[in-house]
């Protein structure tokens, strides 16, 4: 039987496909702007007949109707390997559960730990050749297909074909395609750079070299990298990274990006998943520039230290001041995840000549319009600690740099005292004194 017929036997509407999800099985939606529409919808109005259907899913960028139209949970049970603001807010209203992982392990733990009775993707139409492309989502999707008892797609023809390793499914493996409605992609609109994310980045800048391999995660902060970056002498940088930005495109557009200096994937910008804006989209679409690998090829330490001078570049919400990071949670309130920071910044710190960077602002503004450190002595209560304090190396704040590799608890103190705000040191001193933080000498 050929590709093409076996694509019309196993064309199906979304209510069809939804029909065979039955009380107590596990789907999985996929990554992002994988996660489909169409089969969401139609699984929602068929509620009444489920109990106990567990969705998976990661980083949800629109409104999930097994989410909205059953706000008991009398039917679904909607769980997150990695939160975006619309997943927090349904945290927050008891809708969501976060699973807790480090990314880079994510295809080993539906391997060997986990079940998914049905797989529902959007990805790309199928090729000529019966394939249909994971698009900006290749993460853990081959090994979600491994695992799933029955694989689905909801095409897209929006969705890029991005070019790579496992990233794309036979039509042959899939039980069913679901037509879908071709709505343009969501567009994240990359973050502003504020007055505070250009300080950051200007002591960040000068300690990248050339030849550098560098991760930038997201928000203003790594956005004002690359801006600064694209600004500087610097040149022949690689792109070694989990997420792929819109300040990656703008970096090889100002000629800073050759990747010829790469110990791995020689000349290539390697990326796992992509979220951003069109222009960004229509890059990666079918460029031989970029690959598209899974997440454990990105983010397992061991693949990141096969190339000299990685840079990692995150963002964090508080520090303490023996150096542990807080990256994902405010006390008890869920805010994004682990992610693949932890697995970067070891990874970074192995390779030859390697640097992690956490940046943070040295404060923020509360509900009640208060300023607040978020250099800490201990953090909040209830918050989850993303990277240990033995793991840290440079921290940055609009009010400088510092290496805490190799620095004693007072000396770490001492030196994350010295890049908090001006405000605010005289009483983490006095907190540290108090709490045996800093040593009898600097009391």
């Amino acid at each position: 039987m050929s590709n093409q017929q076996l694509l019309q036997q196993k064309i199906k509407n979304a209510d069809e496909v939804a029909s065979l999800v039955n009380s107590g099985d596990t789907v999985d939606y996929g990554f992002g702007l994988t996660q489909p529409d169409l089969f969401d919808e139609a699984l929602a109005a068929q509620k009444d007949r489920l109990t106990d259907v567990i969705v998976r899913a990661t980083m949800t960028v629109k409104p999930r109707r097994v989410i909205e139209d059953d706000q008991e949970q009398a039917h679904f049970e909607f769980q997150g390997w990695h939160f975006s603001g619309y997943d927090r807010k349904k945290s927050e209203q008891g809708l969501a559960s976060y699973i807790p992982f480090n990314f880079g392990e994510g295809p080993e733990i539906y391997r060997n730990n986990l079940k998914s009775d049905m797989l529902v993707l959007k990805t790309s139409p199928m090729d000529e050749h019966g394939y249909f492309n994971f698009g900006v989502s290749n993460t853990f999707a081959r090994a979600s297909c491994d695992v799933a008892k029955k694989i689905v797609v909801e095409t897209s023809n929006h969705m890029p074909v991005c070019y790579g390793t496992d990233n794309a499914i036979h039509i042959s493996e899939i039980d069913a395609v679901i037509e879908g409605d071709n709505a343009p992609l969501f567009e994240l609109p990359s973050a502003p750079i504020g007055e505070i994310d250009k300080k950051v980045a200007s002591f960040i800048v000068p300690l990248i070299e050339d030849r550098s391999c560098i991760q930038i995660g997201i928000g203003g902060m790594p956005n004002a990298v690359c801006s600064a970056l694209v600004d500087s002498d610097i040149k022949d940088l690689g792109i070694h990274t989990e997420m792929f930005v819109d300040g990656m495109v703008d970096l090889y557009e100002a000629g800073k990006v050759s990747g010829k200096y790469k110990q791995t994937h020689h000349g290539k910008i390697v990326y796992t998943f992509a979220l951003g804006s069109k222009k960004m989209y229509e890059f990666i679409h079918k460029n031989e520039l970029c690959v598209s690998i899974p997440v454990d090829d990105t983010n397992l330490p061991e693949n990141i230290a096969a190339n000299d001078k990685v840079v990692s570049i995150n963002n964090c919400l508080q520090v303490d001041l023996t150096g542990q990071v807080a990256s994902e949670s405010n006390g008890y309130r869920h805010i994004s995840g682990t992610g693949g920071q932890l697995q970067f910044v070891r990874g970074a710190v192995a390779s030859k000549g390697g640097k992690s960077f956490m940046c943070l602002s040295s404060r923020f503004i509360d509900k009640k319009g208060n300023p607040v450190s978020r250099i800490v002595p201990g953090v909040t209560p209830g918050t989850v600690i993303t990277t240990p304090r033995t793991d840290i190396m440079y921290v940055v704040t609009e009010y400088g740099v510092v290496n805490l590799k190799g620095k004693s608890v007072s000396e770490r103190a001492l030196s994350l005292i010295s890049i908090a705000h001006p405000d605010d040191r005289e009483q983490l001193h006095q907190q540290a004194c108090e709490n045996k933080i800093l040593s009898k000498k600097h009391w």
